[in-house]
């Protein structure tokens, strides 16, 4: 069964920039793209290099959509849902992401 888990305040989260929060075993990158409070949460664990590194990527928009390039071997996830722009069978899983009263929360 799902859950809310708060996470961290959202001024923590500096725009452009994601961060990795450890929820129930599972690392979990989260992204704020804008200085606003629309959020994405991918797994962090880069499908390629089994590394736990995709919060440390480079967000971008390409095809109208963001997404979050791995900073290990520049492979494209879409922020939306994981999606894998160069191999769609290494797709990461994505998680639901708010903000209330000032705070992040996954659920997972």
């Amino acid at each position: 069964m799902s859950q809310w888990h708060s996470v961290c305040e959202l001024s923590q989260i500096l725009p452009a920039t994601g961060v990795c929060a450890l929820i129930n075993g599972q690392q979990i990158a989260i992204f704020r793209p804008h200085d606003d409070e629309q959020l994405y949460a991918l797994s962090n664990i880069d499908p390629f290099a089994q590394a736990s590194v995709l919060s440390r990527g480079l967000i971008a928009e390409h095809q109208q959509a963001l997404w979050v390039a791995s900073p290990l071997k520049k492979q494209r996830f879409r922020l939306s849902d994981g999606f894998c722009l160069e191999d769609e069978a290494r797709s990461v899983a994505s998680y639901p992401v708010r903000v209330r009263d000032g705070k992040v929360e996954i659920c997972a």
